[in-house]
């Protein structure tokens, strides 16, 4: 099942346009047909007019579909007001765009995009580990290449303790991946597209299991595991490995859809924040309403190669393509920028642990959120969000920093690089009292800040200095007599904290 306004916004990627809006753009898509003249009565969720006239209404006012798909510069005036009488969704597809392309993403949006009614995944998959547990004779669970649970049979009622573990966590969990590596299941795997018996995991344990690769070309796609007693009959071994042929189509049948569907979500969101777009409209067709938005900006590092990390955190920031997912998501260079709809800070922050959450337990995530935005200020946004996962850098705690908390770090940042950029002041109350405590050994600029900072408190910046106030006055008098430090002048007080901050 796919949403109506999910498969308009993929195929405005490329080149399809609404001109007739939907009854409800939420309406759930199951089915797809193209119109064939030997069978008029063809219909599904999806109607592609194939050899229709764009300009006969006719089409339009005998349907039962809730989307019809013309191939056209333009249709007729009749037939666009027949579809908003009805409510009828019609999208108009360059003709630049063959019909082979355009069946191949619809169907691949729509057929392949279904899930159960239990919101467990794509129909097929399950099915097919079912099927493959009902010819095997033991619970299935199919894999992805990171060992994430894509699907799993229904028969579970002789699961372990390790794969109830698996199923309930959507993920094989570590330690037992530690143990599968030590025994050299993962290298199988890679090299291997014969089935291979795993011993039972822990003593107490009466089953083993036995697993098989699933592989397009010399890519590992994933892993099919069947929970068994001993090493599985010829006949067995021979369902399964042809299970995994099946599910290598299948896999790379969503995959395909799945990558059609970050490429156009990607593009769209960097036009946005690089203010290249309408940005009311880019919203709009990216699924995202309100007034106030945030722009949140992820690094994930770990020993793996800079492109791998950012591409896993993508991947696993726009998983569950429905618009139940919060955010938009683009990946450029090694930064994820995701758009939130909400101007709470703290939702974006839990955003962020959840995707953490998401990722091995060996990466590091550095992450900013930028300021509350409207519409034409996500640019703004975006450098705060940029700003603020720099001066995430530099701390030591794990949790994202937002500008709103941290704008003043910001600022800094901000006057120290303005400070680089240019050649630095050889003259000035600071730059005279740093090179009289190089020369002398005195402490003068760190008494000139903590005066500062405690706005002329000579009590308070004796005690932050641990020394006695009348120290403090003493130094503060040496100082103005090698230095004017007009410390009555408010600017003058500005301009030596800026410069004590950025030096």
């Amino acid at each position: 099942m796919v949403k109506l306004d999910r498969l308009v916004n993929v195929l405005g990627g490329i080149g399809a346009r609404l001109v007739s809006p939907p009854r409800d753009r939420n309406a759930d898509l199951r089915s797809v047909a193209l119109l064939d003249p030997a069978d008029p009565g063809a219909t599904g969720d999806v109607l592609l007019a194939v050899g229709v006239d764009a300009d006969d209404a006719g089409l339009v006012e005998r349907t039962s579909s809730e989307v019809v798909v013309f191939r056209a510069t333009s249709v007729g005036e009749r037939v666009v007001a027949t579809a908003r009488e009805r409510g009828l969704a019609v999208v108009l597809v360059d003709p630049a765009v063959s019909w082979g392309q355009l069946a191949g993403v619809v169907y691949g949006l729509v057929l392949e995009g279904r899930e159960t009614e239990a919101g467990r995944g794509p129909t097929d998959l399950f099915a097919l580990a079912d099927a493959l547990a009902d010819s095997v004779g033991g619970p299935v669970t199919i894999e992805d290449h990171r060992s994430g649970v894509l699907a799993y049979s229904r028969r579970q009622l002789t699961a372990d303790r390790a794969r109830l573990a698996t199923i309930l966590g959507r993920q094989v969990p570590e330690e037992i991946r530690r143990t599968l590596a030590e025994r050299g299941v993962f290298r199988h795997l890679e090299t291997s597209d014969e089935p291979m018996y795993v011993a039972p995991l822990e003593p107490q344990d009466s089953h083993g299991r036995v697993v098989v690769a699933i592989r397009a070309g010399r890519e590992l796609l994933g892993s099919i595991w069947v929970e068994t007693e001993q090493s599985l009959t010829p006949a067995h071994e021979a369902a399964l490995v042809s299970g995994a042929r099946t599910a290598a189509l299948h896999l790379l049948r969503t995959r395909a859809s799945a990558d059609l569907e970050r490429q156009v979500e990607s593009d769209l969101v960097i036009g946005l924040l690089e203010g290249h777009e309408d940005a009311s409209a880019v919203l709009s067709r990216l699924g995202l309403r309100g007034e106030q938005f945030r722009v949140v900006a992820v690094q994930v590092h770990s020993g793996a190669a800079p492109d791998e990390t950012a591409l896993l955190a993508f991947e696993r920031a726009t998983i569950g393509f429905g618009w139940s997912r919060p955010g938009r998501s683009a990946l450029f260079a090694n930064t994820v920028y995701t758009v939130l709809p909400h101007d709470d800070a703290e939702r974006a922050r839990a955003w962020v642990r959840a995707l953490v959450r998401d990722l091995p337990s060996d990466t590091t995530i550095l992450a900013g959120v930028g300021g509350a935005a409207g519409p034409d200020q996500l640019v703004d946004s975006r450098r705060e969000a940029d700003e603020s996962l720099a001066v995430h850098a530099t701390r030591s705690d794990r949790d994202a920093v937002v500008y709103d908390e941290a704008w003043h770090e910001v600022l800094l940042r901000r006057l120290r690089h303005a400070a680089s950029t240019g050649r630095r002041p050889d003259r000035g109350p600071v730059v005279e009292l740093r090179r009289h405590d190089q020369e002398q050994g005195t402490r003068y600029v760190e008494t000139l800040r903590a005066w500062l900072e405690c706005q002329g408190d000579l009590g308070a910046a004796a005690a932050r200095l641990e020394v006695h106030p009348n120290t403090v006055r003493y130094r503060m008098r040496k100082m103005a007599e090698l230095t004017p430090l007009d410390l009555d002048d408010p600017d003058a007080r500005l301009a030596m904290i800026i410069a004590l901050a950025v030096g």
